[in-house]
Protein backbone atom coordinates (compact mmCIF):
# COMPACT_ATOMS: atom_id res chain seq x y z
CA UNK A 1 0.00 0.00 0.00
CA UNK A 2 1.53 3.27 -0.77
CA UNK A 3 2.32 5.94 2.05
CA UNK A 4 -1.04 8.35 1.57
CA UNK A 5 -3.71 5.25 1.33
CA UNK A 6 -6.21 6.16 3.46
CA UNK A 7 -6.19 2.53 5.45
CA UNK A 8 -8.60 3.97 8.44
CA UNK A 9 -11.35 4.96 6.22
CA UNK A 10 -10.63 1.74 4.36
CA UNK A 11 -11.29 -0.17 7.49
CA UNK A 12 -14.75 0.91 7.79
CA UNK A 13 -15.64 1.39 4.35
CA UNK A 14 -14.79 -2.10 3.11
CA UNK A 15 -17.51 -3.77 6.00
CA UNK A 16 -20.31 -0.85 5.13
CA UNK A 17 -19.51 -1.72 1.38
CA UNK A 18 -20.10 -5.79 2.40
CA UNK A 19 -23.19 -4.79 4.03
CA UNK A 20 -24.46 -3.34 0.85
CA UNK A 21 -23.15 -5.88 -1.73
CA UNK A 22 -25.21 -8.79 0.76
CA UNK A 23 -28.15 -6.95 0.74
CA UNK A 24 -28.11 -6.50 -3.09
CA UNK A 25 -27.72 -10.33 -3.79
CA UNK A 26 -30.85 -12.49 -4.59
CA UNK A 27 -32.79 -13.40 -1.45
CA UNK A 28 -32.83 -17.09 -2.02
CA UNK A 29 -28.60 -17.06 -2.64
CA UNK A 30 -27.66 -17.76 0.87
CA UNK A 31 -24.39 -19.28 0.00
CA UNK A 32 -23.61 -15.89 -1.55
CA UNK A 33 -24.68 -13.93 1.13
CA UNK A 34 -22.62 -15.86 3.27
CA UNK A 35 -19.49 -15.81 0.83
CA UNK A 36 -19.94 -12.38 0.25
CA UNK A 37 -19.99 -11.01 3.63
CA UNK A 38 -16.90 -13.40 5.07
CA UNK A 39 -14.82 -12.18 2.07
CA UNK A 40 -15.68 -8.63 3.27
CA UNK A 41 -15.17 -9.43 6.75
CA UNK A 42 -11.57 -11.22 6.19
CA UNK A 43 -10.25 -8.38 4.19
CA UNK A 44 -11.11 -6.14 7.22
CA UNK A 45 -8.75 -8.31 9.16
CA UNK A 46 -6.64 -8.31 6.56
CA UNK A 47 -6.30 -4.48 6.31
CA UNK A 48 -6.42 -4.63 10.48
CA UNK A 49 -3.55 -6.82 10.26
CA UNK A 50 -1.83 -4.56 8.03
CA UNK A 51 -2.40 -1.68 10.62
CA UNK A 52 -1.04 -3.82 13.38
CA UNK A 53 2.60 -4.85 11.50
CA UNK A 54 3.03 -1.09 10.14
CA UNK A 55 2.14 0.51 13.72
CA UNK A 56 5.14 1.99 14.71
CA UNK A 57 6.59 1.29 18.60
CA UNK A 58 7.75 3.62 21.26
CA UNK A 59 5.39 6.45 20.02
CA UNK A 60 2.16 8.10 21.91
CA UNK A 61 1.30 10.08 18.56
CA UNK A 62 -1.56 9.08 16.57
CA UNK A 63 -0.55 7.32 13.21
CA UNK A 64 -2.43 6.78 10.13
CA UNK A 65 -3.99 10.61 10.71
CA UNK A 66 -6.63 11.40 8.14
CA UNK A 67 -8.40 14.72 8.25
CA UNK A 68 -10.51 16.30 5.84
CA UNK A 69 -12.86 19.11 6.80
CA UNK A 70 -16.64 18.20 7.14
CA UNK A 71 -19.15 20.78 7.79
CA UNK A 72 -17.13 23.98 8.09
CA UNK A 73 -19.44 26.40 9.61
CA UNK A 74 -19.46 24.03 12.79
CA UNK A 75 -16.13 23.51 13.16
CA UNK A 76 -16.71 19.65 12.11
CA UNK A 77 -14.36 17.30 10.71
CA UNK A 78 -13.56 13.80 9.29
CA UNK A 79 -10.45 13.36 11.46
CA UNK A 80 -9.04 9.76 12.27
CA UNK A 81 -6.12 8.49 13.66
CA UNK A 82 -4.73 5.32 15.92
CA UNK A 83 -2.24 4.97 18.80
CA UNK A 84 -1.85 2.18 21.49
CA UNK A 85 -5.10 2.49 23.27
CA UNK A 86 -7.25 2.62 20.43
CA UNK A 87 -4.96 -0.10 17.89
CA UNK A 88 -5.87 -3.36 19.79
CA UNK A 89 -9.54 -2.64 20.19
CA UNK A 90 -10.05 -2.73 15.94
CA UNK A 91 -7.59 -5.60 15.56
CA UNK A 92 -9.95 -7.24 17.79
CA UNK A 93 -13.22 -6.59 16.24
CA UNK A 94 -11.50 -7.35 13.25
CA UNK A 95 -11.21 -10.88 14.03
CA UNK A 96 -13.96 -11.14 16.05
CA UNK A 97 -16.51 -10.51 13.31
CA UNK A 98 -15.00 -13.46 10.43
CA UNK A 99 -15.32 -15.78 13.73
CA UNK A 100 -19.00 -14.64 14.88
CA UNK A 101 -19.98 -15.04 10.84
CA UNK A 102 -18.69 -18.51 10.95
CA UNK A 103 -20.26 -19.21 13.84
CA UNK A 104 -23.91 -18.12 12.53
CA UNK A 105 -23.96 -21.16 9.80
CA UNK A 106 -27.27 -22.42 11.37
CA UNK A 107 -29.09 -18.72 11.10
CA UNK A 108 -31.39 -19.40 8.17
CA UNK A 109 -34.25 -15.83 8.67
CA UNK A 110 -33.81 -12.97 6.73
CA UNK A 111 -30.27 -13.90 6.50
CA UNK A 112 -29.51 -11.04 4.16
CA UNK A 113 -30.84 -8.42 7.04
CA UNK A 114 -28.46 -10.11 9.65
CA UNK A 115 -25.25 -10.21 7.74
CA UNK A 116 -26.44 -6.37 6.72
CA UNK A 117 -26.53 -5.86 10.45
CA UNK A 118 -23.55 -7.62 11.23
CA UNK A 119 -21.58 -5.83 8.59
CA UNK A 120 -22.75 -2.57 9.48
CA UNK A 121 -21.89 -3.03 13.37
CA UNK A 122 -18.65 -4.12 12.36
CA UNK A 123 -17.80 -0.56 10.76
CA UNK A 124 -19.89 1.51 13.38
CA UNK A 125 -17.47 0.12 16.09
CA UNK A 126 -13.99 0.51 13.92
CA UNK A 127 -15.09 3.88 13.60
CA UNK A 128 -15.57 4.63 17.38
CA UNK A 129 -12.13 3.79 18.27
CA UNK A 130 -10.58 5.51 15.39
CA UNK A 131 -12.30 9.09 15.55
CA UNK A 132 -10.31 12.33 17.00
CA UNK A 133 -13.44 14.60 16.04
CA UNK A 134 -16.40 14.45 18.79
CA UNK A 135 -19.13 14.70 16.52
CA UNK A 136 -17.78 11.91 14.20
CA UNK A 137 -17.32 10.23 17.70
CA UNK A 138 -20.83 10.41 17.93
CA UNK A 139 -21.92 9.27 14.94
CA UNK A 140 -20.35 6.10 14.80
CA UNK A 141 -21.27 5.88 18.40
CA UNK A 142 -24.82 5.42 17.46
CA UNK A 143 -24.32 3.33 14.31
CA UNK A 144 -23.55 0.77 16.73
CA UNK A 145 -26.63 1.35 18.78
CA UNK A 146 -29.22 0.52 15.57
CA UNK A 147 -27.39 -2.71 14.47
CA UNK A 148 -27.27 -4.39 17.54
CA UNK A 149 -30.89 -3.32 18.35
CA UNK A 150 -32.15 -5.20 15.58
CA UNK A 151 -30.17 -8.27 15.80
CA UNK A 152 -31.19 -8.64 19.34
CA UNK A 153 -34.77 -7.88 18.26
CA UNK A 154 -35.02 -10.00 15.49
CA UNK A 155 -33.05 -12.72 15.99
CA UNK A 156 -32.88 -13.62 19.54
CA UNK A 157 -34.64 -15.83 21.92
CA UNK A 158 -37.91 -15.70 23.57
CA UNK A 159 -37.34 -12.26 25.37
CA UNK A 160 -35.84 -11.28 22.76
CA UNK A 161 -37.84 -7.67 22.42
CA UNK A 162 -37.94 -7.16 26.06
CA UNK A 163 -34.26 -7.21 25.90
CA UNK A 164 -33.62 -5.37 22.19
CA UNK A 165 -36.03 -2.19 23.92
CA UNK A 166 -34.68 -1.91 27.39
CA UNK A 167 -30.92 -2.14 25.38
CA UNK A 168 -32.04 1.07 23.12
CA UNK A 169 -33.25 2.74 26.32
CA UNK A 170 -30.58 2.83 28.62
CA UNK A 171 -28.17 3.39 25.98
CA UNK A 172 -29.63 5.88 24.37
CA UNK A 173 -30.39 7.82 27.31
CA UNK A 174 -26.68 7.83 28.38
CA UNK A 175 -25.93 8.47 24.36
CA UNK A 176 -28.07 12.18 24.87
CA UNK A 177 -26.39 12.95 28.34
CA UNK A 178 -23.06 12.55 26.29
CA UNK A 179 -24.12 14.86 23.37
CA UNK A 180 -24.73 17.51 26.01
CA UNK A 181 -21.57 17.44 26.94
CA UNK A 182 -20.35 17.16 23.82
CA UNK A 183 -22.07 20.35 22.56
CA UNK A 184 -20.97 21.99 25.89
CA UNK A 185 -17.55 21.74 25.79
CA UNK A 186 -17.43 22.69 22.04
CA UNK A 187 -19.48 26.25 22.44
CA UNK A 188 -17.67 26.45 26.02
CA UNK A 189 -14.23 26.64 23.91
CA UNK A 190 -16.18 29.01 21.17
CA UNK A 191 -17.07 31.03 23.92
CA UNK A 192 -13.52 31.63 25.38
CA UNK A 193 -11.38 31.22 22.54
CA UNK A 194 -13.57 32.46 19.30
CA UNK A 195 -13.17 29.23 17.71
CA UNK A 196 -15.78 26.72 17.51
CA UNK A 197 -14.11 23.11 17.11
CA UNK A 198 -14.56 19.39 18.18
CA UNK A 199 -11.81 18.23 17.24
CA UNK A 200 -10.46 15.95 19.95
CA UNK A 201 -6.59 17.39 20.14
CA UNK A 202 -7.41 21.26 20.17
CA UNK A 203 -9.97 20.72 23.27
CA UNK A 204 -7.59 18.25 24.95
CA UNK A 205 -5.02 20.78 24.30
CA UNK A 206 -7.31 23.60 25.95
CA UNK A 207 -7.06 24.28 29.67
CA UNK A 208 -9.50 26.98 29.79
CA UNK A 209 -12.30 25.02 32.29
CA UNK A 210 -12.96 26.10 35.75
CA UNK A 211 -12.96 23.02 38.33
CA UNK A 212 -17.12 22.86 38.41
CA UNK A 213 -17.43 23.05 34.75
CA UNK A 214 -15.10 20.19 34.28
CA UNK A 215 -17.16 17.76 36.86
CA UNK A 216 -20.40 18.83 35.22
CA UNK A 217 -19.11 17.69 32.03
CA UNK A 218 -17.15 14.81 33.22
CA UNK A 219 -20.37 13.25 34.79
CA UNK A 220 -21.76 13.99 31.15
CA UNK A 221 -19.70 12.13 29.53
CA UNK A 222 -19.51 9.13 32.13
CA UNK A 223 -23.50 8.87 31.69
CA UNK A 224 -22.90 7.54 28.54
CA UNK A 225 -19.47 5.74 28.85
CA UNK A 226 -21.11 3.75 32.10
CA UNK A 227 -24.01 2.82 30.63
CA UNK A 228 -22.30 1.09 27.88
CA UNK A 229 -19.78 -0.40 29.89
CA UNK A 230 -21.86 -1.05 31.95
CA UNK A 231 -20.64 0.04 35.08
CA UNK A 232 -22.63 -0.70 38.75
CA UNK A 233 -25.62 0.31 38.80
CA UNK A 234 -25.87 1.20 35.02
CA UNK A 235 -26.23 -2.69 34.59
CA UNK A 236 -29.58 -4.31 34.80
CA UNK A 237 -29.66 -3.70 30.78
CA UNK A 238 -26.67 -6.63 29.91
CA UNK A 239 -28.11 -9.95 31.66
CA UNK A 240 -30.78 -9.41 29.41
CA UNK A 241 -29.50 -8.40 26.29
CA UNK A 242 -26.96 -11.28 26.39
CA UNK A 243 -29.37 -13.84 27.78
CA UNK A 244 -31.64 -13.08 24.92
CA UNK A 245 -29.32 -11.79 22.01
CA UNK A 246 -28.58 -14.37 19.58
CA UNK A 247 -24.73 -16.32 19.96
CA UNK A 248 -22.88 -13.62 17.09
CA UNK A 249 -24.72 -10.98 19.41
CA UNK A 250 -23.81 -11.87 22.79
CA UNK A 251 -19.94 -11.95 21.50
CA UNK A 252 -19.65 -8.88 19.41
CA UNK A 253 -21.15 -7.43 22.74
CA UNK A 254 -19.13 -8.42 25.14
CA UNK A 255 -16.28 -8.31 23.60
CA UNK A 256 -16.41 -5.27 21.57
CA UNK A 257 -19.16 -3.14 22.36
CA UNK A 258 -18.96 -2.93 25.93
CA UNK A 259 -14.97 -1.97 25.63
CA UNK A 260 -16.15 1.39 24.14
CA UNK A 261 -17.62 2.62 27.24
CA UNK A 262 -14.22 2.21 28.74
CA UNK A 263 -12.20 3.11 25.80
CA UNK A 264 -14.49 6.12 26.37
CA UNK A 265 -13.32 6.80 29.71
CA UNK A 266 -9.62 6.15 28.80
CA UNK A 267 -9.54 8.44 25.88
CA UNK A 268 -11.88 11.30 26.36
CA UNK A 269 -13.21 12.17 30.06
CA UNK A 270 -9.05 11.25 31.39
CA UNK A 271 -7.77 13.49 28.54
CA UNK A 272 -10.63 16.50 28.35
CA UNK A 273 -11.28 16.51 32.08
CA UNK A 274 -7.71 15.83 33.99
CA UNK A 275 -9.26 17.82 36.94
CA UNK A 276 -12.44 16.25 37.40
CA UNK A 277 -10.80 12.59 36.76
CA UNK A 278 -8.75 13.07 39.55
CA UNK A 279 -11.38 14.32 41.44
CA UNK A 280 -14.28 12.04 41.12
CA UNK A 281 -11.82 8.92 40.68
CA UNK A 282 -12.40 7.76 44.51
CA UNK A 283 -16.53 7.44 42.79
CA UNK A 284 -15.44 4.86 40.06
CA UNK A 285 -12.94 2.97 41.81
CA UNK A 286 -16.11 2.32 44.46
CA UNK A 287 -18.17 1.46 41.62
CA UNK A 288 -15.70 -1.00 39.69
CA UNK A 289 -15.16 -2.54 43.38
CA UNK A 290 -18.98 -3.03 43.91
CA UNK A 291 -19.32 -4.21 40.20
CA UNK A 292 -16.79 -6.88 40.59
CA UNK A 293 -17.67 -8.41 43.48
CA UNK A 294 -21.65 -8.00 42.90
CA UNK A 295 -21.00 -9.48 39.04
CA UNK A 296 -19.28 -12.32 40.50
CA UNK A 297 -21.94 -12.99 43.48
CA UNK A 298 -24.46 -12.54 41.13
CA UNK A 299 -22.92 -15.18 38.73
CA UNK A 300 -22.58 -17.50 41.15
CA UNK A 301 -26.52 -18.15 41.82
CA UNK A 302 -27.92 -18.17 38.14
CA UNK A 303 -29.61 -21.33 36.83
CA UNK A 304 -29.35 -19.99 33.45
CA UNK A 305 -25.26 -20.68 31.92
CA UNK A 306 -25.57 -17.74 29.49
CA UNK A 307 -26.71 -14.74 32.12
CA UNK A 308 -23.70 -16.43 34.39
CA UNK A 309 -21.08 -15.16 31.59
CA UNK A 310 -23.15 -11.98 31.15
CA UNK A 311 -22.37 -11.29 34.83
CA UNK A 312 -19.52 -12.31 34.40
CA UNK A 313 -18.87 -9.83 31.83
CA UNK A 314 -20.03 -6.91 34.61
CA UNK A 315 -17.16 -8.10 37.09
CA UNK A 316 -14.64 -8.08 34.55
CA UNK A 317 -15.74 -4.68 33.10
CA UNK A 318 -15.09 -3.33 36.84
CA UNK A 319 -11.59 -4.56 36.67
CA UNK A 320 -10.71 -2.03 33.33
CA UNK A 321 -12.69 0.42 35.41
CA UNK A 322 -10.81 0.33 38.17
CA UNK A 323 -7.16 0.29 36.78
CA UNK A 324 -8.31 3.05 34.58
CA UNK A 325 -9.27 5.25 37.79
CA UNK A 326 -6.13 3.80 39.56
CA UNK A 327 -4.39 6.76 37.99
CA UNK A 328 -1.43 4.44 37.43
CA UNK A 329 0.57 3.31 34.10
CA UNK A 330 0.11 -0.19 35.55
CA UNK A 331 -3.40 0.09 36.45
CA UNK A 332 -3.97 1.72 32.66
CA UNK A 333 -1.97 -1.06 31.42
CA UNK A 334 -3.76 -3.43 32.84
CA UNK A 335 -6.98 -2.11 32.09
CA UNK A 336 -6.36 -2.02 28.41
CA UNK A 337 -4.98 -5.40 28.30
CA UNK A 338 -8.40 -6.58 30.05
CA UNK A 339 -9.98 -5.15 27.51
CA UNK A 340 -8.34 -7.10 24.82
CA UNK A 341 -8.15 -11.20 27.03
CA UNK A 342 -11.90 -10.38 27.82
CA UNK A 343 -13.12 -10.08 24.16
CA UNK A 344 -11.34 -13.40 23.89
CA UNK A 345 -12.12 -15.40 26.42
CA UNK A 346 -15.92 -14.43 27.04
CA UNK A 347 -16.39 -14.23 23.54
CA UNK A 348 -15.31 -18.36 23.54
CA UNK A 349 -17.66 -19.25 26.68
CA UNK A 350 -20.59 -17.13 24.47
CA UNK A 351 -19.59 -19.32 21.38
CA UNK A 352 -19.40 -22.71 23.17
CA UNK A 353 -22.77 -21.98 25.11
CA UNK A 354 -24.36 -21.12 22.13
CA UNK A 355 -23.47 -24.32 20.57
CA UNK A 356 -24.41 -26.35 23.46
CA UNK A 357 -27.83 -24.59 23.14
CA UNK A 358 -27.85 -25.77 19.15
CA UNK A 359 -27.89 -29.17 20.49
CA UNK A 360 -29.97 -29.69 23.83
CA UNK A 361 -32.04 -26.74 23.34
CA UNK A 362 -31.66 -25.34 26.68
CA UNK A 363 -29.23 -23.43 28.71
CA UNK A 364 -29.98 -24.69 31.76
CA UNK A 365 -27.28 -26.05 34.10
CA UNK A 366 -29.52 -28.28 36.29
CA UNK A 367 -30.79 -29.90 32.93
CA UNK A 368 -26.95 -29.86 31.57
CA UNK A 369 -24.82 -32.93 32.98
CA UNK A 370 -21.29 -35.03 31.92
CA UNK A 371 -21.10 -33.53 28.44
CA UNK A 372 -17.02 -34.01 28.69
CA UNK A 373 -17.62 -37.80 28.15
CA UNK A 374 -19.79 -37.59 25.04
CA UNK A 375 -18.16 -34.23 23.91
CA UNK A 376 -14.05 -33.81 25.04
CA UNK A 377 -13.52 -31.15 22.19
CA UNK A 378 -15.99 -29.13 23.54
CA UNK A 379 -15.08 -29.91 27.39
CA UNK A 380 -11.50 -28.81 26.61
CA UNK A 381 -12.28 -25.63 25.23
CA UNK A 382 -14.50 -24.89 27.56
CA UNK A 383 -12.17 -25.58 30.58
CA UNK A 384 -9.12 -23.72 29.15
CA UNK A 385 -11.67 -20.62 28.32
CA UNK A 386 -12.79 -20.73 32.29
CA UNK A 387 -9.33 -20.93 33.43
CA UNK A 388 -8.49 -18.14 31.43
CA UNK A 389 -11.83 -16.00 31.96
CA UNK A 390 -10.43 -17.03 36.24
CA UNK A 391 -6.77 -15.27 35.89
CA UNK A 392 -4.86 -18.86 35.34
CA UNK A 393 -0.92 -18.10 35.13
CA UNK A 394 0.10 -18.54 31.54
CA UNK A 395 -3.35 -17.72 30.15
CA UNK A 396 -4.44 -13.88 29.03
CA UNK A 397 -6.51 -12.82 32.12
CA UNK A 398 -4.00 -13.81 34.21
CA UNK A 399 -1.90 -10.55 32.58
CA UNK A 400 -4.39 -7.97 32.72
CA UNK A 401 -5.82 -8.67 36.57
CA UNK A 402 -2.26 -8.62 37.87
CA UNK A 403 -1.47 -5.14 36.53
CA UNK A 404 -4.86 -3.70 37.36
CA UNK A 405 -4.28 -5.23 40.95
CA UNK A 406 -0.76 -4.05 41.20
CA UNK A 407 -1.42 -0.32 39.77
CA UNK A 408 -4.31 -0.22 41.97
CA UNK A 409 -2.24 -1.39 44.69
CA UNK A 410 0.08 1.59 44.44
CA UNK A 411 -2.95 4.41 45.30
CA UNK A 412 -5.98 2.97 46.44
CA UNK A 413 -4.47 -0.44 48.74
CA UNK A 414 -7.85 -0.71 49.85
CA UNK A 415 -9.93 -1.14 46.85
CA UNK A 416 -7.10 -3.46 45.47
CA UNK A 417 -7.82 -5.54 48.42
CA UNK A 418 -11.01 -5.97 48.50
CA UNK A 419 -11.36 -6.14 44.08
CA UNK A 420 -9.03 -9.32 44.74
CA UNK A 421 -11.26 -11.37 46.29
CA UNK A 422 -13.30 -10.90 42.82
CA UNK A 423 -10.62 -13.34 41.40
CA UNK A 424 -11.40 -15.75 43.63
CA UNK A 425 -15.25 -15.57 43.36
CA UNK A 426 -14.43 -15.65 39.49
CA UNK A 427 -13.07 -19.40 40.12
CA UNK A 428 -15.93 -20.58 42.26
CA UNK A 429 -18.92 -19.49 39.88
CA UNK A 430 -16.72 -20.50 36.95
CA UNK A 431 -15.90 -23.70 37.89
CA UNK A 432 -18.28 -24.70 39.99
CA UNK A 433 -20.56 -24.94 36.92
CA UNK A 434 -18.11 -26.05 34.81
CA UNK A 435 -18.23 -29.09 37.15
CA UNK A 436 -22.07 -29.17 37.10
CA UNK A 437 -22.27 -29.25 33.31
CA UNK A 438 -19.55 -31.34 31.76
CA UNK A 439 -18.83 -33.96 34.86
CA UNK A 440 -20.41 -36.45 36.50
CA UNK A 441 -22.89 -39.29 33.90
CA UNK A 442 -24.40 -37.72 30.71
CA UNK A 443 -28.13 -39.11 31.04
CA UNK A 444 -30.72 -38.84 28.36
CA UNK A 445 -30.50 -36.35 25.54
CA UNK A 446 -26.99 -35.83 27.06
CA UNK A 447 -25.94 -38.90 26.61
CA UNK A 448 -26.53 -38.38 22.79
CA UNK A 449 -24.97 -35.17 22.15
CA UNK A 450 -22.39 -34.78 19.65
CA UNK A 451 -19.07 -33.04 20.33
CA UNK A 452 -17.82 -30.06 18.28
CA UNK A 453 -17.21 -30.45 14.44
CA UNK A 454 -14.97 -28.98 12.00
CA UNK A 455 -16.42 -25.40 11.62
CA UNK A 456 -16.77 -25.11 14.88
CA UNK A 457 -13.17 -25.97 15.92
CA UNK A 458 -12.09 -23.74 13.20
CA UNK A 459 -14.63 -21.04 14.98
CA UNK A 460 -12.92 -21.20 18.84
CA UNK A 461 -9.65 -22.54 18.69
CA UNK A 462 -7.77 -19.57 17.26
CA UNK A 463 -8.89 -17.77 19.94
CA UNK A 464 -8.14 -20.36 22.59
CA UNK A 465 -4.52 -20.24 20.72
CA UNK A 466 -4.41 -16.43 20.77
CA UNK A 467 -5.04 -16.45 24.47
CA UNK A 468 -2.64 -18.29 25.18
CA UNK A 469 -0.49 -16.83 23.41
CA UNK A 470 -0.55 -13.53 24.61
CA UNK A 471 -0.40 -14.96 28.22
CA UNK A 472 2.54 -16.32 28.13
CA UNK A 473 3.76 -13.42 25.81
CA UNK A 474 1.94 -10.10 26.30
CA UNK A 475 5.54 -7.74 25.76
CA UNK A 476 4.11 -7.12 22.23
CA UNK A 477 1.00 -5.27 23.07
CA UNK A 478 2.30 -4.08 26.34
CA UNK A 479 5.17 -2.05 24.28
CA UNK A 480 2.57 -0.57 21.82
CA UNK A 481 0.01 0.84 24.70
CA UNK A 482 2.38 1.52 27.23
CA UNK A 483 3.90 4.88 25.34
CA UNK A 484 -0.15 6.13 24.77
CA UNK A 485 -0.36 5.62 28.60
CA UNK A 486 2.36 7.22 30.20
CA UNK A 487 1.21 10.05 27.67
CA UNK A 488 -2.19 10.35 29.52
CA UNK A 489 -0.60 9.92 32.98
CA UNK A 490 0.99 12.66 31.91
CA UNK A 491 -1.47 14.69 30.80
CA UNK A 492 -3.18 14.47 34.00
CA UNK A 493 0.14 15.46 35.89
CA UNK A 494 0.35 18.39 34.42
CA UNK A 495 -2.73 19.79 34.89
CA UNK A 496 -3.34 18.77 38.71
CA UNK A 497 -1.07 18.13 41.86
CA UNK A 498 -1.45 14.35 40.83
CA UNK A 499 2.01 13.10 40.75
CA UNK A 500 1.93 8.75 39.90
CA UNK A 501 3.74 7.09 42.66
CA UNK A 502 6.55 5.06 41.52
CA UNK A 503 6.58 1.12 42.35
CA UNK A 504 9.36 -0.44 44.86
CA UNK A 505 12.34 -0.52 43.73
CA UNK A 506 14.80 -3.61 44.31
CA UNK A 507 18.34 -3.04 45.13
CA UNK A 508 20.60 -6.03 44.58
CA UNK A 509 22.78 -5.37 47.23
CA UNK A 510 23.19 -3.22 50.25
CA UNK A 511 24.51 0.51 48.90
CA UNK A 512 26.31 0.38 52.20
CA UNK A 513 28.37 -2.87 51.93
CA UNK A 514 28.79 -4.96 48.99
CA UNK A 515 27.82 -8.27 49.13
CA UNK A 516 25.10 -7.41 51.57
CA UNK A 517 21.72 -9.23 51.45
CA UNK A 518 19.28 -7.18 49.11
CA UNK A 519 17.52 -4.43 50.41
CA UNK A 520 13.98 -3.56 49.07
CA UNK A 521 13.37 0.20 48.93
CA UNK A 522 9.47 1.37 49.19
CA UNK A 523 9.45 4.71 47.55
CA UNK A 524 6.86 7.00 49.06
CA UNK A 525 3.22 6.74 47.32
CA UNK A 526 1.68 9.79 46.92
CA UNK A 527 -1.92 9.60 46.74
Amino acid sequence: MTADFPLLSALIAVPMLGALVALALPAKRDDLQRAAAMIFSMATLGLAGYLLVEFQTGTAAFQFVEHKTWIRDFGISYTLGVDGISLFMIVLTALLFPVVLLASANVRKNLKAYLFFMLMLEAGIIGVFMSLDLILFFVFWEITLVPMYFLIGGWGYDRRIYAAIKFFLYTMAGSALLLVGILSLAFLHDSATGTLTFNFVELANWDGLSGSTEKWLFLAFFAGFAVKVPLFPFHTWLPDAHTEAPTAGSVVLAGVLLKMGTYGFLRFSMTLFPEATRDLAPLLLVLATIGIIYGALMATVQPDIKRLIAYSSVAHLGFVVLGIFALTTQGLAGGVFTMIAHGLNTGVLFLLVGMIYERRHTRQIAELRGLWKVAPRLGGLFLVAAFASVGLPGLSGFVGEFLVLLGTFLTQRPYAIISASGVILAAVYLLWAYQRVFTGEPEGENAAMADLNGREMVTVLPLVLLSLVIGVYPKPILERIEPSLKTTIEHIEARTDYREPSAPVLITESDDEPGAPPVVHDEEVVP
